[in-house]
C-alpha cells in the first residue's frame, strides 16, 4: 500500500530541524527500499523549510502511522501537523526514475483537497513534467479525498494547473526539492 505523508513545520522550528538532520536522514534510510519520493518544501525564498514530503510503500495503515509519528522531527516538535493518506502511484515509478533528474527547473508539491466528488483520476497531459502523481485516499482505499502531485514547472501557477482547480475545495502549491542524502 502506498502512502503520502506531509509533515508541516511548526513556526520557528528551523534550528531544531537543522540539529536533527542526521537523525531524520538515518530514520528515512531505514525506509529506502519503500521510498517512492521524498523531499522538503520551502517558502518562496527557497531557503526556509516549511515541511517534509514522503511517499512510501508500506504494508498497512498502522505501519504508515508508525512511520509518520515515530519520525525524529515529529517526536522533537519540529512539525505542527501531519497529513497522512493512502495514495496510488499513477505513474508507476519513483522520483529517482523521473526523466528530468534531480536538478534543473523548479519543482513543486501540488495538493488538491476535497470536496466530495473525485477529480483528476487519470494522469494529466504533460506527464514528462510529473515526478509523482496520484489520488489521496481513505485508509481503506475506497474514498477519494484529494490528489497529490510533485511536478517540475516554470512557476507556481503552471504547477497548480496540473490539477483541475475548480474541482477542489482548496489547492495548495509549495516549493519542493528532491530530498535525501546527496
Amino acid at each position: 500500500m502506498e502512502f503520502f505523508c506531509y509533515h508541516r513545520d511548526r513556526a520557528g522550528s528551523v534550528a531544531l530541524r537543522d540539529k536533527l538532520l542526521e537523525e531524520h536522514w538515518s530514520y528515512m534510510d531505514r525506509y529506502a527500499s519503500e521510498m517512492i519520493a521524498r523531499g522538503p518544501t520551502f517558502v518562496a525564498d527557497g531557503d526556509t523549510p516549511t515541511g517534509s514530503v514522503h511517499i512510501v510503500d508500506l504494508p498497512d495503515p498502522a505501519t504508515a502511522r508508525a512511520f509518520a509519528f515515530d519520525e525524529p522531527n515529529y517526536q522533537a516538535g519540529v512539525y505542527r501537523d501531519v497529513l497522512l493518506r493512502r495514495w496510488r502511484n499513477m505513474l508507476g515509478r519513483t522520483m529517482w526514475d523521473f526523466p528530468g533528474g534531480r536538478t534543473g527547473g523548479s519543482r513543486y508539491l501540488v495538493l488538491g483537497l476535497g470536496p466530495e466528488q473525485a477529480a483528476d483520476l487519470a494522469v494529466p497531459p504533460g506527464r514528462d513534467e510529473l515526478i509523482a502523481f496520484g489520488p489521496l485516499l481513505s485508509d481503506d482505499g475506497a474514498t477519494w479525498l484529494g490528489t497529490a502531485a510533485l511536478v517540475r514547472a516554470p512557476d507556481p501557477d503552471t504547477a497548480r494547473a496540473v490539477l483541475s482547480a475548480d474541482r477542489y475545495a482548496d489547492v495548495e502549491v509549495h516549493d519542493w526539492e528532491f530530498g535525501g542524502r546527496r
